[in-house]
């Protein structure tokens, strides 16, 4: 896995310069500054500006409730005005919250300026994924692929260096996170300048508005796909939670099983991401997800019943499965939502697939901790069932897309003939 993830590997598969290699640096960029601030932001709310965590708590559920409402509204805007301002403008956006959050003194000026971050967050990521459609080529979805293995990458920096802040533990120290944050999505909106500005295609004549909120076959892929999203916080917060909890382990090996999930998500998107292609392919690719899921929660639950190092032993398949299933899933997300989405109207259709995904993140830590953590390893084992199941439904909801899309049967026979 190490051979997959080396320097000369990552630099080959850098897109060759022009727009794509400029969208891959940008993001990468963006990402390290997230790293740094992300995982210590907590830290400075509750040690330098003295709030209780329950108060950042609810904040953040607030801003999270709200920044739901602009995904979709910026996609349409993206749609309309062309993906790269909108873009920029959230970049802009997000500069400034950074930079406020250093003069937090209260709850409700946290609360203000959350709200706005994760509203510019939310309007970032629809138009971010109509660019990348109207960059990507051919092959949006193996770009974007492309495009995720760096995002990792970045994410695995910046949280390295998030941990030097972490042990100085200084009001400096968390300050000069925030402020590299900053400097990133100022370095991220001027590397997206090498990118066209891409002007919005024209809308047919008898479409509406809201194309995206209109297509049941789309809506009930993005609320399957957002329903199987709640696997993120599998790996992020409850299988932590358990190894903690409920089984012998030593510590550390949270973090190491953190490590393991980057490392395979590093390794394998761009080789799995580039065989998944098509809308037929992505529903594949979620029953395959599924099916990964179903094998390692299992494995998860047996951890419980076995000596330390054994468990330990256990844990590495059991994290191994799941994170193919990430990347599987993934993958799936990126060939559905570009391949069955009108070139005219990325934006909204990014924006509808965000809004799934981000409220199944808001209720994923409550159903989590509840269900799974309460009924212990019956938990799991419903939870990977419930994954399965949402995967099988893959194949069925992507064929019924492509048959409702212009050309549906002509592009569903290709799809057949090319698998």
């Amino acid at each position: 896995m190490l051979e997959r993830i080396s320097a000369p590997r990552l630099s080959r598969a850098l897109p060759p310069a022009g727009p794509q290699r400029a969208m891959v640096l940008s993001s990468f960029v963006n990402r390290v500054g997230n790293g740094l601030f992300n995982n210590a932001s907590v830290l400075y709310f509750t040690r330098v500006v003295h709030l209780p965590a329950g108060q950042i708590g609810l904040g953040l559920s607030i801003a999270g409730l709200i920044g739901l409402l602009a995904g979709v509204p910026a996609g349409e805007l993206a749609d309309r005005r062309g993906p790269r301002a909108v873009v920029l403008l959230t970049l802009a956006v997000q500069t400034a919250t950074m930079v406020a959050f250093l003069f937090v003194h209260s709850w409700a000026a946290f609360t203000a300026i959350a709200t706005l971050d994760l509203l510019a967050l939310s309007a970032n990521n629809a138009a971010r994924g109509a660019l990348i459609a109207r960059i990507g080529g051919e092959r949006p979805a193996e770009f974007r692929a492309r495009l995720r293995t760096f995002v990792n990458v970045g994410v695995v920096l910046g949280t390295s260096g998030a941990a030097v802040a972490v042990q100085l533990d200084t009001r400096a120290a968390y300050a000069a996170l925030i402020l590299l944050n900053a400097a990133s999505y100022l370095g991220c909106g001027l590397l997206l300048l090498r990118v066209p500005s891409c002007p919005p295609l024209p809308r047919p004549a008898a479409e509406g508005r809201w194309t995206a909120l209109r297509d049941k076959p789309f809506a009930l892929i993005a609320a399957v796909d957002g329903a199987m999203g709640l696997q993120y916080p599998v790996a992020s917060l409850l299988l932590p939670l358990w190894l903690a909890q409920h089984t012998p382990v030593p510590r550390w090996t949270v973090a190491a099983v953190a490590a393991l999930n980057s490392l395979c998500c590093v390794a394998f998107q761009i080789p799995i991401g580039s065989r998944v292609r098509t809308p037929g392919d992505g529903g594949l690719a979620l029953r395959h997800a599924g099916l990964l899921f179903l094998l390692s929660c299992p494995l998860m639950a047996l951890t419980a019943d076995l000596p330390p190092w054994e468990a330990v032993l256990l844990v590495v398949p059991a994290m191994a499965a799941h994170s193919l299933g990430e990347v599987w899933q993934s993958s799936g997300n990126f060939a559905l939502g570009f391949g069955l989405a009108p070139e005219h109207a990325q934006g909204q259709y990014q924006g509808l697939l965000g809004l799934s995904f981000d409220i199944g993140q808001a209720l994923a830590p409550a159903l989590l901790t509840t269900v799974c953590l309460g009924l212990g390893q019956l938990g799991w084992l419903l939870l990977g069932v419930f994954f399965a199941l949402l995967g099988l439904l893959g194949p069925p909801l992507a064929a019924w897309a492509v048959r409702t899309r212009p050309g549906g049967a002509g592009a569903l026979a290709g799809a057949a003939a090319g698998g």
